[in-house]
């Protein structure tokens, strides 16, 4: 009986003893590859919806140095903080989402996705900058000039939590952007926002030269209906240029003023 049990104690101890030597092995293989430098870094910027981007490779490498004070290439892998680097990487306007692994042959990987401007605001009181859909501020880049809806006048600061105000004047100004973007007909026909000194919106159409006066940002969807209706029914047997300005301020009416 006790042979029995120094058999067994011997057999745990043999596995406890090959189980040790399998986890040095691996620590001491870590140890290694984490002492390696960097052979490569690759950069892939995921391009806009239109096919452009915003920022290219060197511009994200750029970044990297700025904040860490040197490159990736020839750092050795154990002394990259992949978290850190995701996280700078999407402090930047630019980058919604950032993606970095190290593969098996040492090279980084660094995977961009790019926020998408929805709204170019002119602010007489600042920087112009873009707002993606999110409303997030973006400053303008020096490689691309996003063509979307630009918004002018007499328009707020940027307040970062200015979608959850009850009431802000940039707040009416992106929901309205985002009802005309969405709506087929409304977004290929609307090129501007202009917002007065008493806050009354009006909208610039890409084709002919009249002004549409909104108003407040009130019953916007009718009024918004409304408008859609004249131009589909009204327009086509006066002609495009016959109006100077298309006034849709008041309830259920479509005020024109002819040249």
């Amino acid at each position: 009986m006790k042979n029995e049990e120094i058999i067994k104690s011997s057999k745990k101890i043999g596995w406890l003893a090959g189980l040790l030597l399998v986890a040095m092995i691996i620590l001491s293989a870590i140890g290694r590859k984490e002492s390696t430098p960097t052979v490569d870094v690759i950069y892939k910027v995921h391009p806009l919806p239109s096919g452009s981007s915003l920022l290219n490779d060197k511009d994200v490498e750029k970044l990297i140095e700025r904040v860490y004070g040197h490159n990736l290439m020839g750092r050795p892998i154990g002394q990259i903080d992949l978290m850190r680097l995701e996280r700078m990487l999407e402090s930047d306007d630019f980058v919604l989402d950032a993606n970095v692994f190290i593969d098996a042959r040492n090279k980084v990987n660094i995977q961009i996705k790019q926020r998408e401007p929805v709204l170019r605001v002119i602010d007489g009181n600042g920087p112009h900058y873009y707002l993606d859909k999110n409303g997030v501020k973006m400053r303008l880049s020096d490689r691309y000039a996003a063509r979307v809806l630009v918004a002018s006048g007499n328009i707020p600061p940027h307040d970062p939590n200015f979608l959850e105000r009850k009431r802000h004047l940039l707040k009416d100004v992106f929901l309205l952007s985002q009802m005309l973007m969405a709506d087929e007909f409304f977004n290929p026909l609307t090129e501007q926002i202009y917002v007065s000194n008493i806050g009354e919106i009006t909208l610039i159409p890409k084709v002919g030269n009249q002004k549409i006066l909104f108003g407040k940002f009130v019953d916007a969807e009718k009024k918004l209906a409304n408008l859609k209706t004249f131009y589909q029914e009204g327009m086509p047997y006066e002609g495009w240029r016959k109006y100077s300005t298309i006034d849709v301020r008041f309830a259920g009416q479509v005020v024109c003023k002819k040249r």
